[in-house]
């Protein structure tokens, strides 16, 4: 299976897709402890698929696990994050930009196929499949960078945003101003024009102004509906 196509997820995938989301709405708060056997139950689950979704929230930087604490949420503010989207546009500027200077053919193709994914999902107005297919579009670059140091730099901070670049996508119109971005970045590529790679994808990226606001705005509410969720934990 190529990377422009998504393997439906396995239940640990799926629920630390839903325990991260509730983490980055505030719904499980920074300090709350999570509970192995509270969280099976509220998710109507075994502990197992539990166990191994904590354990990739936590490689991915979104949990702390603690020697007899269990699983414990550390606080991020709004400036961390900021300075975090703000590392992470110039990671990609830097996978862009290598990128259109040693991209072969076949990985070019590869990208292509890859936005081509990611339209479908646009055109069905799904965001959380766009992501997925989204993710891998940003892995061909990475790849294309040939630098491997950079990608798996790039890879891990990407894996910290995970969340926040997922949710964002529900803020109004951003699918479809992400979708034509893509476009503009392949374009560079495939130009072999780093420079213009480099702005656009940094530009992707960067979240600042009322690009910010909009995604706290979009956190804040989905807060508020998921408010019976956190109940289920105290």
């Amino acid at each position: 299976m190529s990377k422009s196509e998504v393997r439906p997820l396995r239940r640990s995938q799926q629920l630390r897709e839903q325990i991260e989301e509730r983490i980055v709405t505030g719904v499980y708060q920074p300090g709350t402890r999570l509970d192995e056997q509270d969280l099976a139950a509220s998710f109507g689950v075994s502990r197992t698929p539990v166990r191994e979704a904590l354990i990739q929230l936590a490689a991915g930087g979104l949990i702390d696990l603690r020697p007899r604490r269990g699983a414990i949420i550390p606080e991020t503010s709004a400036e961390r994050l900021y300075e975090m989207f703000e590392v992470m546009a110039e990671l990609e500027a830097m996978c862009g930009r290598l990128a259109a200077r040693r991209i072969r053919p076949d990985e070019l193709e590869r990208l292509q196929a890859a936005h081509r994914a990611c339209a479908a999902a646009h055109d069905a107005g799904d965001p959380d499949r766009y992501y997925l297919l989204n993710e891998a579009f940003h892995e061909h670059v990475y790849t294309a960078s040939h630098n491997g140091f950079l990608g798996e730099q790039a890879a891990a901070l990407h894996l910290r945003l995970r969340p926040y670049r997922r949710l964002q996508l529900r803020v109004r119109d951003r699918m479809g101003a992400s979708f034509q971005e893509h476009m503009e970045i392949i374009e560079a590529i495939a130009a072999g024009d780093g420079e213009r790679a480099a702005a656009a994808l940094r530009a992707h990226i960067v979240i600042q102004g009322e690009r910010f606001t909009d995604l706290v705005a979009t956190l804040r509410q989905l807060n508020a509906q998921d408010k019976p969720a956190a109940a289920a934990l105290r």
